[in-house]
């Protein structure tokens, strides 16, 4: 697995043994996908949901689960993985950066509980370039680029960020940034205001007794697949 270098931001020749390297090095950067592995492989998922970032985490669940059947018996499902269009999604404030819900700015993101105003703001302030209008171009144009991304992302058409570039060059990049908002904010639509009855419904009790139930179930379906770990090593 290599991507301990992106997180790290290293270069792709870096070596975990110099001395810079291992400096930043943390456990969690490696204990992360082997606790995944086992989250995932103890339930017997056949198919798991996750960003272009992770596929290598499920290469490696897969790679546990291949190894254990080979050498004892075929007890552990291989786990296929599933990729949205959205592979990555960048952030607003730094395009070259994927989008996180822990960067320090807040403008950076997009939370799917945020308001039409918050989602306009934070779109109106996303980092473009001095180019008054709109095209595709990645390397020269990353922040508009970005942003001809999110909107492909969304749009019902299911046109790429090249046609969409070349659809709006005419706008200037407030307009533009004006049209991705309101897209945004449309296919967000309802989502807040689903989270804030389900916070509050029960006076607050409702995912409590969700997260009970669920975690029993998780028990069951965990202690059936160790039960059958446990007698193919002989455990």
């Amino acid at each position: 697995m290599t991507q301990w270098k992106s997180k790290l931001s290293l270069s792709e020749d870096a070596n975990a043994m110099d001395t810079g390297s291992k400096a930043k090095l943390k456990l969690g950067l490696f204990s992360y996908p082997v606790l995944q592995a086992a989250d995932i492989l103890v339930h017997r998922a056949t198919h798991v949901p996750v960003g272009e970032d992770q596929s290598q985490h499920l290469e490696f669940a897969r790679e546990c689960a291949t190894n254990f059947n080979h050498t004892y018996q075929p007890h552990l499902i291989a786990p296929q993985t599933i990729l949205s269009p959205a592979k990555r999604v960048m952030s607003l404030q730094e395009p070259h950066l994927k989008m996180s819900k822990s960067h320090a700015n807040p403008l950076s993101r997009i939370l799917v509980t945020d308001s039409p105003q918050e989602i306009k703001k934070k779109l109106m302030a996303a980092r473009t370039d001095s180019i008054n209008s709109v095209s595709f171009d990645p390397v020269g144009r990353p922040g508009v680029s970005n942003l001809l991304h999110l909107l492909s992302i969304l749009d019902k058409q299911s046109r790429s960020p090249e046609e969409l570039g070349t659809l709006h060059a005419g706008l200037n990049l407030k307009n533009f940034k004006t049209l991705v908002a309101e897209t945004v904010a449309e296919s967000l639509d309802g989502i807040g205001a689903r989270y804030n009855e389900l916070m509050s419904r029960d006076d607050g009790k409702y995912l409590d007794h969700v997260e009970k139930k669920g975690a029993e179930k998780a028990r069951e379906s965990a202690e059936e697949t160790m039960a059958l770990v446990r007698e193919a090593i002989g455990f």
